[in-house]
């Protein structure tokens, strides 16, 4: 199991990690930063299997994956 962590006031919202999470956990929070974007949060975290891919994809480094 991982443990996903993320820098919420940073995220832009672009939904990239969304995208390549082969385990489909990494959504969008249903909150809204203080830069008006609504950051990546993950819905389930006992699912992750800390493969890095979201971390990878963010154009921003705002995911850090731990195992």
């Amino acid at each position: 199991m991982g443990k996903v962590t993320f820098t919420e006031e940073r995220c832009k919202g672009c939904e990239l990690c969304t995208t390549v999470c082969p385990v489909k956990i990494v959504v969008m929070a249903d909150k809204i930063n203080s830069k008006g974007f609504r950051p990546a949060t993950v819905s389930d975290m006992k699912k992750c299997i800390a493969c890095a891919a979201c971390a990878r994809i963010c154009p921003d480094a705002v995911i850090e994956v731990e195992k």
